[in-house]
């Protein structure tokens, strides 16, 4: 029986996609196996920045260097966008043949149908993740937002959705199997839209509320225009819905946020920030920062920190910019050092790390609902995230993993949010009322 090996870069959308990947291939009668043994070695490549590229050619040499027999394939976003780039790979395919994989293991070359026009690929519900505490959704795929910096639009190809009726079959599927938490993710979540009856993304939250779910529905990045008051009151109100909203808010600066052709200022985020604490008790807000986007001198940098040290907001993902073939911003003159770009990267990196310890320190003394996992950690702990998305540590039990479960905070340790279980809260109301 032949074996394959996948290799996953990138979002939370390129992990739905490989998890679909692998289905396909058991479903033919290929078995996983670990990469020296395997046949077929499959990258599902993410080619959002410079450093992707880099670490895609650096995987392939290892998967050489541990089994030269095997079959090197490179799959979706970099195949997509730049299926020249091969590396010395033996297949390359695009976002709609990646889930005909099977049809092209004997074939050599490039496979990519030079389109946006991509449809949703086929989700067996029978297919779908089990023995798991928390599994991701991906019920929307592409962008037409082109932002002068960013491949996806072409990586990925124009918005399409699920229909309501699949993700709501696919999330009983689900709770039956004992999942507690899923992750709805896409490409552009706000642009989620039903093709058969137009419900839109606030729309199917709401049905969630009167449909056989997990417990908990998580929501990924989605754009800060589209958190109107409604948007806000329905995650608020909601009894599954988590409270933790992460915003790929990109710069601080309304002149390199202009550059960069995003739509909103950053008084409309300073607005937003403070909406959502006021509406959301508790909140947790996560934000994406690009800096040395091309002509962002020193002052724009600086407005940048000063607002984002400014902001009651949780945690930053930060991030280098990085020229992408394709795109405005490679095109673009006055282009910032890779020294200085590590330099701004470093000092928001710290500006995190106190912003996420402030954080935990609210909540010091406080009881919170977890979902603890399985994997043990230094040893001793297991650990959850909160509704808001703090990881707690608590000490293990096997008898918790995957199981609702009231904690004290008692401390911050070593970097660590400490935990001590209070009592179940399989009842999941129960959290909402601590």
């Amino acid at each position: 029986m032949m074996k394959f090996y996948i290799h996953t870069t990138g979002c939370k959308a390129n992990q739905w996609d490989s998890y679909l990947i692998a289905n396909r291939l058991k479903e033919k009668g290929f078995t996983p196996g670990p990469m020296p043994r395997a046949d077929f070695i499959i990258i599902n490549a993410c080619t959002l920045t410079e450093g992707a590229e880099r670490d895609l050619r650096r995987f392939i040499n290892r998967a050489r260097s541990a089994n030269m027999d095997a079959r090197v394939i490179i799959a979706g976003c970099h195949a997509q966008v730049y299926p020249e780039k091969t590396f010395g790979a033996d297949l390359v395919l695009g976002q709609e043949e990646k889930f005909h994989i099977d049809g092209y293991l004997t074939k050599e070359g490039s496979f990519v149908k030079k389109t946006r026009t991509i449809p949703m690929e086929s989700m067996l519900v029978n297919g779908l993740p089990t023995g798991r505490t928390r599994v991701f959704l991906k019920i929307q795929d592409g962008c037409d937002r082109f932002c002068s910096y960013c491949i996806v639009p072409f990586a990925r190809g124009k918005p399409r959705s699920r229909t309501s009726d699949e993700i709501t079959r696919a999330m009983k599927t689900f709770s039956e199997r004992g999942i507690k938490e899923v992750v709805l993710t896409g490409i552009e979540l706000s642009a989620y839209k039903d093709p058969l009856t137009g419900t839109d993304f606030k729309s199917l939250l709401q049905t969630f509320e009167q449909e056989e779910t997990p417990p908990r529905i998580r929501i990924s990045s989605i754009d800060p225009v589209y958190l109107d008051d409604e948007c806000i009151h329905i995650v608020a109100s909601s009894k599954k819905i988590m409270k933790s909203i992460h915003i790929p808010l990109q710069s601080g600066s309304n002149a390199i946020l202009n550059k960069m052709g995003r739509h909103y200022t950053k008084e409309f985020i300073d607005d937003l920030v403070k909406k959502l604490h006021n509406v959301i008790h508790d909140v947790g807000i996560g934000m994406d920062v690009m800096v040395g986007f091309p002509t962002e001198d020193e002052s724009n940098f600086r407005e940048t920190y000063r607002f984002l040290d400014e902001l009651d907001i949780y945690y930053l993902h930060v991030f280098p910019f990085s020229p992408r073939k394709g795109t405005r911003a490679a095109t673009m003159e006055d282009d910032v050092s890779d020294t200085v770009k590590k330099e701004r990267v470093g000092l928001l990196r710290r500006l995190d790390a106190m912003k996420r310890k402030g954080f935990y320190e609210r909540f010091t003394g406080k009881k919170l609902c977890i979902l603890p996992e399985g994997k043990i950690y230094r040893n001793n702990y297991m650990r959850g995230y909160t509704e808001n998305y703090i990881p707690v540590y608590i000490p293990y039990e096997k008898s918790l993993e995957n199981n609702l479960v009231n904690v004290t905070i008692k401390e911050i340790r070593d970097g660590l949010v400490i935990g001590e279980p209070v009592k179940s809260c399989n009842d999941h109301f129960l959290s909402r009322q601590l």
